[in-house]
């Protein structure tokens, strides 16, 4: 797919592979005089592209930004191992989003960042302190999970007691989410609103995860990235109150982590209303573009 969209975006359905497995991601290309700076985007949960990913992708993409989301491995259009969450696999993709961004003569090379949004945050910080070809990272909403911390909040015995219920079923499927508290992965009225409800719609998106996955985020520490990003730059949004993503755990990250760095508290009612309510959503793209023009400077678009 190559198609002109709102704003004089280009739209570019694009292929790349990640450790073997095939992913899919669209391709979002402002019009531009030369190399524009590019950003990778990684969204929650069993989250697609086409859903809370696309959205800050379309946004930060108007502002004059290349943008990419992808489906990960074992989600929507991509390959792999089918409603699995793989947490190394997550972030082997978002180095290969990279590479892949690096590549296109569109994109300046030296100005790539990645941003992340709910359990994407997590991995989009972690990503960035692994490879020093990400120049900055935000994460707006972010799952900055800590295993220290999930095992102080529940108590050690209980929470070793939860890994092992995991890995005694880990490869049985249970919902996403399930309404009138039925067992889900994330159970609860909140997320049933976005992802049992039209606002969530994707043909690409399905209701089945794992218990294994459960295992690979309660093991999954992004919080122990925060010293590893002293060069690079961090932006970390949020809402004041967030039931399934801590405030406690985004300003801890934001606390530890040395260098460059920003936070910006939203009054959000909700972790959801991050991913497609207004005015939050496009507070936060705002925030976003004005920490990554901070950076690198206005990009060089034909309409911007």
């Amino acid at each position: 797919m190559d198609d002109r969209g709102r704003g004089g975006i280009r739209e570019e359905k694009v292929r790349f592979v990640s450790e073997g497995v095939e992913l899919v991601g669209t391709l979002r290309l402002p019009e531009a005089g030369g190399p524009v700076p590019a950003v990778a985007l990684t969204g929650p949960f069993t989250g697609v592209k086409d859903q809370v990913a696309g959205v800050y992708a379309d946004r930060l993409a108007r502002d004059g930004f290349a943008t990419l989301a992808l489906d990960h491995r074992g989600f929507g259009e991509s390959g792999g191992r089918r409603g699995h969450e793989d947490s190394q696999g997550k972030l082997a993709d978002l180095r290969a989003a990279v590479g892949m961004l690096a590549a296109r003569d569109e994109v300046d090379p030296d100005r790539i960042g990645l941003v992340g949004v709910c359990l994407g945050g997590g991995y989009a910080v972690r990503a960035a302190a692994e490879d020093p070809r990400v120049k900055a990272v935000a994460g707006i909403a972010g799952a900055y999970n800590s295993p220290a911390w999930f095992a102080r909040q529940m108590g050690h015995g209980p929470y070793r007691a939860a890994l092992a219920s995991f890995l005694d079923r880990y490869d049985e499927y249970l919902p996403v989410v399930a309404p009138s508290g039925g067992e889900a992965a994330m159970g609860g009225d909140e997320p049933y609103a976005y992802y049992g409800t039209a606002r969530s719609a994707s043909s690409h998106w399905e209701s089945r995860v794992t218990r294994g996955s459960l295992h690979s985020l309660m093991t999954f520490d992004a919080l122990g990235a925060a010293p590893l990003l002293a060069d690079t730059p961090l932006l970390v949004v949020h809402g004041k109150a967030d039931a399934y993503c801590s405030p406690d755990l985004a300003a801890e990250l934001y606390e530890n982590t040395g260098g460059d760095k920003e936070i910006v508290w939203l009054d959000c009612d909700r972790h959801i209303d991050l991913y497609d309510v207004e005015p939050h959503v496009t507070q936060a793209a705002e925030a976003t573009t004005a920490f990554l023009r901070r950076l690198w400077g206005r990009p060089a678009t034909t309409d911007v």
